[in-house]
């Protein structure tokens, strides 16, 4: 456990491991009520003050459930409040940022060709952005937009929109594309936060001391978990892409985005439609798949590629050029350029291979830096790459890149 490189890896992927895990949590409970709001049925015989009602099986038993608009005559002794899933998945995806864009902000965070940044001044940027969109969203919500929801979904998309066109003036292509998400997914979390757990509180605390309670409160967390039942699975695309080259690193990964987004109001308006009775909307099926295909276009369109000579040309980050002036680098570069660099190249000369995996490059100083504790974990100390070692990898070769990277000062095995 002497590698640091090693725990480091084993920390982000434990900090992964919760996110992921929350992450379900949270989805799984607000697609689960919207499903189940949708679907209510007003029969005769409701309670007082209940909206509808909705018979349910699973597990071997059945449900009964009911939906009160404002509250029940009496407040019930257990009441379970959905929150942690939501906050929780916050709090990892912020820890996740820490450790892999903040840590190495040098190699994953800044971006020398579009805008000089010291580190601090990088997280600066990423962490300040971050509550820009909630600002700017839920004062939009308070004003009179409130009253047009597809209007004020509207504008909301062209806040993401020029959010991520913004970043992508700033960061690298991977930044990019993780903080849009983490700039979305903070909207829907501060959304829970700052007013649909208030709202629901103020709710019981009328009720607890025996006022009537206002329905508008209700409505007002109503329209926000509507937003967030919408921005759901963009987000999970965005906080996916950064192990996808092909979504991230394109000139128009923004404009990706942006397609992405549209395609989860699709698909969510297919499943909410079909929930509340409306029948099976096909069409938009047909919508997200054209999506799709304009997205896969995008992301291999050639002239949107970064070119082999540009790659050259590009201003190395003092980190990156500390690591090719370190002891090793040649032999680690040779195995590289030897073994991988024929299927990780802009042209791949391997039989069969017509574009990179997974559009990684392996071709100059600037790929093989970059990418270099992905290297050393996956080509280094363990055989995951080559596949099934197609290339032939010897030892020593696998050994120079082991050598190499574990030769580099401590914080650059962070990075």
């Amino acid at each position: 456990m002497s590698d640091f490189a090693v725990i480091w890896d084993w920390l982000g992927f434990a900090i992964r491991w919760t996110h992921v895990v929350t992450a379900i949590c949270w989805i799984g409970s607000s697609f689960y009520f919207v499903a189940l709001d949708l679907g209510l049925r007003k029969v005769p015989g409701l309670p007082p003050g209940a909206h509808g009602e909705e018979w349910q099986v699973h597990g071997g038993g059945f449900y009964h459930i009911q939906k009160y608009l404002v509250a029940p005559e009496r407040m019930p002794d257990h009441l379970i409040w959905f929150k942690w899933e939501s906050y929780m998945t916050w709090i990892s995806g912020a820890a996740l940022l820490m450790v892999t864009y903040w840590v190495g902000s040098e190699l994953y965070l800044i971006d020398p060709a579009k805008m000089e940044l010291a580190p601090w001044q990088a997280i600066l940027i990423s962490a300040g952005s971050l509550s820009i969109g909630w600002l700017v969203y839920t004062n939009l919500c308070k004003s009179r937009l409130g009253e047009t929801p597809t209007l004020l979904m509207l504008i909301l998309f062209v806040l993401l929109m020029a959010m991520g066109w913004a970043y992508d003036q700033v960061f690298t292509g991977r930044a990019t594309m993780l903080h849009l998400g983490a700039f979305t997914a903070t909207i829907m979390t501060a959304n829970v936060f700052f007013v649909i757990m208030p709202n629901q509180r103020i709710v019981v605390a009328d009720l607890k001391a025996g006022r009537p309670a206002d329905p508008k409160y209700g409505k007002i967390a109503k329209l926000r978990s509507t937003h967030n039942n919408y921005l759901t699975l963009p987000v999970v695309f965005l906080m996916l892409s950064n192990h996808y080259p092909l979504a991230f690193a394109t000139e128009y990964n923004w404009i990706i985005a942006g397609l992405v987004f549209l395609m989860g109001v699709t698909i969510r308006h297919f499943f909410n439609t079909m929930h509340a009775g409306g029948g099976m909307k096909w069409w938009t099926w047909a919508a997200t798949t054209i999506l799709f295909i304009i997205v896969m276009w995008l992301s291999t369109a050639p002239m949107f590629r970064q070119t082999l000579e540009e790659s050259e040309a590009r201003v190395l980050t003092p980190t990156q050029q500390a690591m090719i002036d370190a002891p090793g680098w040649d032999d680690a570069h040779n195995a590289v350029m030897g073994r991988c660099s024929m299927c990780h190249a802009r042209e791949p000369s391997y039989e069969g291979i017509h574009t990179a995996p997974k559009g990684v490059l392996l071709e100059t100083p600037d790929d093989i830096t970059r990418a270099a504790r992905e290297i050393y974990i996956q080509a280094g100390v363990t055989d995951a790459m080559p596949p099934a070692n197609v290339s032939f990898m010897e030892p020593q070769e696998r050994q120079a890149i082991i050598d190499w990277y574990r030769g580099l000062p401590r914080t650059f095995a962070l990075n």
